[in-house]
């Protein structure tokens, strides 16, 4: 028969979409929920689209500068929001550049080294074949959650 071995998880990644809070604050809810459970340091990153940054936009420091930092406000509400409930070791990842599935599979995770990457369901829970979740649950060399 076979022995069964806990599943410990200690580096969680959590992807946030800045144009889907509901998906986010479920995706939030399971990560610390798990960070906790599992004493487990809670990364949680966010992507600046390549397709929000139009040409002026790429030309203009301020611009960007407003992007970031607007992305930056987001992922920080999230970070607030996980020390609130008692995660003590979370680190905010802002990644800016193509593709978001690329730049989390090729830049963040290496980064981070997660061992459990955690994402919200798309918008209304639709699951095309754009789906950045779909996407990074296939292509993800870690454990994949894909909250509803």
């Amino acid at each position: 028969m076979t022995k069964v071995e806990p599943l410990i998880f200690k580096r969680i990644l959590l992807t946030i979409d800045a144009d889907d809070p509901q998906a986010n604050e479920k995706a939030l809810s399971y990560a610390v929920t798990q960070a906790k459970e599992f004493g487990a340091e809670l990364g949680i990153c966010s992507v600046l689209e390549g397709d929000d940054i139009n040409i002026y936009d790429s030309l203009t420091p301020k611009k960007l500068d407003e992007k970031r930092a607007a992305l930056n406000a987001v992922i920080f509400k999230y970070v607030d929001a996980a020390k609130d409930f008692g995660i003590e070791n979370v680190s905010a990842i802002a990644s800016e550049g193509g593709d978001i599935d690329n730049q989390i599979l090729d830049d963040i995770i290496p980064d981070f080294k997660p061992d459990l990457l955690v994402c919200g369901a798309d918008k209304d829970g639709e699951h095309h074949f754009y789906s950045i979740s779909i996407k990074l649950a296939k292509r993800a060399k870690i454990s994949v959650i894909v909250v509803r």
